[in-house]
């Protein structure tokens, strides 16, 4: 079943280009060729780089949290410590 389908899809001698000239069968089947190794290459390179861009979107938005956070506890003990004098 395997080897059936892989010769669907990759045997010029019995894909549905099997009809063309074998110069065309060979250009189409380049063209796709290529074209398929680029969607690959850009669907794992996501998967790559998504990981890490997650990370660093996290430690970014905790840092903001984090400094925001400093800011608004000093404003606080600011106003606290002027209304104490």
């Amino acid at each position: 079943m395997i080897r059936e389908a892989y010769a669907v899809v990759m045997d010029d001698e019995q894909n549905a280009f099997a009809l063309l000239p074998k110069i065309t069968r060979f250009q189409i089947m380049t063209v796709l060729s290529l074209m398929w190794s680029a969607v690959f290459t850009a669907y794992v390179g996501s998967y790559i780089i998504y990981g890490p861009t997650v990370i660093a979107h996290i430690l970014v938005l905790l840092a903001i949290f984090f400094t925001a956070d400093e800011f608004r506890r000093a404003e606080k003990e600011t106003v606290h410590h002027h209304d104490a004098m």
